[in-house]
C-alpha cells in the first residue's frame, strides 16, 4: 500500500515537471518573435512628412499622431520645391526669393549649406547623391495670367522674357553646384526617365516637354503641347515605365505620353489641373485640380474618372503615406494639409499648418506629385 502510494507521488511530480518544462520552453520559443517584431514597430512610429511654406519655413508632421512636432528654419525667404535623401539625413528645399537651395540635417534640424542655383528656383528632385533643380529666370512675381490672357512679360519688347531656364546639378556630397542642364523658360516640373537615364522637364512658358540625357544634358527630344493645351505643370512616370503624364494647367487635361515620349492621348481633368501621381500599385492616377477644388482619381489603364474629393483653396501637391493609407494634400490659402483615406477616397481630418503650405514630401519616400517610392 505504501509502495503503491509512493509511485503515485512521484508520477505526479514528474508530470508537473514536465509540464513547467513545456510551458517554459513556448515561453522561450515566443520570445524572438517578439523581438523581431519590434523594428517593424518602430520604423511605422518614425515616419514624417515634410512640409514646405512659402512664407515660413518647413512643417514636419509625425505621420503616426498627423501632428505638427516642429518647424524647420531655412534660413531664406519662399520655399516651395523639396526632396529628401534616400538615407533620410538631408532635407533639400529650394528658397525662391535668394535664389538657393538649403541643405538640412534632418537629425538636428539645422541648415548645413546653402548652395545657389539660380533664379526662382522651384522643383527639387534626388537621384542618388545629386540634386536636380528647376528654375524660372523669365518668371514675373504676381498671379499667372488667365487662360487666353496676354502673359504680363508680353507687355515689353525685351529680348529676355523667355529667358532658357538652368536646372542646377548638386553634388551633394561636396555640396556644390557642378553644371546646369539648360530647360526651356520657366522650368517646372521634374521627373526621371525609367531607366535613370534621361530628365523630363515641363516648360510652362513656351508650352513643350523636354527630355534630356543626364549624363550630357544634350535635348533628346521636345513636345510641343499648345495643340492640347498651355502650361505643362506636374509630370509623373508610371511605376512600370511605360507611360509618362504630365498635367495642362490651362487645357484642363493631362497629356499622356508612351516610353518613348509619343503623344499617345489626352485624359479631361477638371479646371487647372497641377499636382499628377499614381499610386504604389500603378493601378490609379491622382491629379490636384486647383480652381475646381478637387483631387481626381482615375483609372491608370482605361482613363477612367472613379473619384472626385471635395478639397480646399489652392491645393497644388500631395504624397502618399509611406504605408500607402492616407494622402496628405497642400492647400496654400487654406493654411491645411488635408489628410485623405486613399482607399474611401474621402477627407477624414486635416493638419493646420500655416503660412501657404506649398509642397509635401515623406520619409520613408512614397509616390506624391513631388517624388516617387524607392
Amino acid at each position: 500500500m505504501l509502495n503503491s502510494q509512493l509511485v503515485r507521488r512521484t508520477r505526479t511530480s514528474l508530470l508537473l515537471l514536465a509540464l513547467v518544462a513545456t510551458v517554459a520552453a513556448c515561453n522561450k520559443q515566443e520570445e524572438p518573435a517578439a523581438e523581431a517584431a519590434a523594428p517593424a514597430a518602430e520604423s511605422t512610429a518614425g515616419a514624417v512628412a515634410y512640409v514646405s511654406t512659402q512664407d515660413a519655413g518647413v512643417n514636419v508632421i509625425n505621420l503616426a499622431t498627423m501632428q505638427v512636432t516642429k518647424q524647420l528654419d531655412v534660413k531664406a525667404q519662399g520655399p516651395r520645391g523639396l526632396a529628401v535623401t534616400d538615407d533620410g539625413k538631408r532635407l533639400v528645399v529650394a528658397t525662391r526669393e535668394n535664389g538657393s537651395v538649403s541643405v538640412i540635417d534632418t537629425a538636428t534640424g539645422e541648415v548645413v549649406k546653402q548652395i545657389e542655383v539660380g533664379k526662382n528656383p522651384e522643383f527639387v528632385r534626388i537621384s542618388g547623391n545629386y540634386a536636380f533643380v528647376s528654375s524660372e529666370p523669365s518668371a514675373k512675381a504676381g498671379p499667372p495670367p488667365k487662360p487666353g490672357a496676354k502673359p504680363a512679360e508680353e507687355d515689353d519688347d525685351d529680348d529676355d522674357e523667355k529667358i532658357p531656364a538652368k536646372i542646377a546639378v548638386i553634388d551633394l556630397t561636396k555640396g556644390e553646384k557642378i553644371r546646369e542642364i539648360t530647360g526651356g523658360p520657366e522650368t517646372e516640373g521634374l521627373e526621371f526617365s525609367a531607366d535613370g537615364k534621361q530628365l523630363v522637364i515641363t516648360n510652362e512658358a513656351d508650352n513643350t516637354v523636354t527630355v534630356h540625357n543626364i549624363e550630357t544634358g544634350e535635348l533628346v527630344k521636345t513636345i510641343p503641347t499648345h495643340e492640347y493645351g498651355d502650361r505643362p505643370r506636374g509630370i509623373k512616370v508610371s511605376p512600370d515605365g511605360n507611360t509618362y503624364l504630365a498635367t495642362l494647367e490651362f487645357g484642363n487635361k493631362i497629356l499622356v505620353l508612351d516610353k518613348d515620349f509619343n503623344v499617345v492621348r489626352t485624359v479631361d481633368t477638371a479646371e487647372t489641373p497641377y499636382g499628377i501621381a499614381y499610386d504604389s500599385k500603378g493601378e490609379r492616377i491622382f491629379v490636384a485640380t486647383n480652381k475646381a477644388k478637387l483631387l481626381q482619381v482615375f483609372d491608370a489603364k482605361t482613363f477612367e474618372k472613379l473619384k472626385e474629393v471635395p478639397t480646399a483653396n489652392r491645393c497644388w501637391h500631395f504624397s502618399f503615406t509611406p504605408d500607402n493609407k492616407n494622402i496628405l494634400l497642400a492647400c496654400g490659402k487654406s493654411d491645411a494639409v488635408l489628410v485623405i483615406d486613399a482607399d474611401k477616397l474621402e477627407v477624414t481630418s486635416q493638419v493646420e499648418v500655416k503660412n501657404m503650405p506649398w509642397g509635401v514630401v515623406t520619409f520613408p519616400k512614397a509616390m506624391g506629385s513631388l517624388e516617387r517610392a524607392k
